[in-house]
């Protein structure tokens, strides 16, 4: 099949890239991350992409808006349901373009990070496919994560510390409150 991948970031877009390929499948890749916060780690992690893709010779379409006022407008409210919002609106980015550019199927990188909510990921993919009328290519890529750091490790990917978003960095670096 012709898939278009979702990429989350460059080292978590490894193991999967491998194992579609492995499977035969033509893979795209698709950088849309409008949850990443501040700038410099969004730049940071979109030239991380472009390294990344040069070296294994994936195309990659890319779409490099920085969206900070849209993604805040739309979880800043509730900021502990942010996943779900975010997981949504990347695969619905990602199977429109997919449906509209003649692809066979879509996926997400977001399916091998062991740190994501996997049933979610997949029940946005699986109602996104059946609304749109293209197929969403489910696979568990949790079993390759050591592979994965392995491997970016070799590369010299620049490996980030935290999902992506200003509350996961605040999560990752800022400590609990004494109560």
């Amino acid at each position: 099949m012709n898939v278009l991948l979702h990429l989350c970031c460059a080292n978590c877009a490894i193991y999967p890239v491998k194992v579609l390929r492995e499977q035969n499948h033509q893979v795209t890749g698709f950088f849309f991350n409008h949850n990443i916060h501040p700038y410099q780690e969004f730049m940071r992690r979109l030239e991380t992409v472009r390294d990344y893709a040069a070296g294994v010779e994936l195309e990659v379409q890319y779409r490099e808006d920085y969206q900070l006022e849209e993604f805040l407008a739309q979880v800043a409210q509730v900021p502990l349901l942010r996943c779900d919002y975010c997981y949504h609106s990347r695969l619905e980015e990602t199977a429109r373009r997919a449906a509209d550019q003649g692809f066979d199927a879509f996926s997400t990188s977001l399916l091998y990070s062991r740190y994501q909510q996997h049933e979610t990921i997949r029940s946005h993919g699986e109602s996104l496919a059946h609304q749109l009328g293209i197929k969403f290519l489910y696979h568990d890529f949790r079993p390759g994560w050591r592979e994965g750091i392995e491997t970016s490790k070799a590369m010299g990917l620049y490996r980030q510390q935290y999902c992506g978003c200003i509350y996961s960095e605040k999560e990752r670096y800022c400590p609990p409150a004494r109560t």
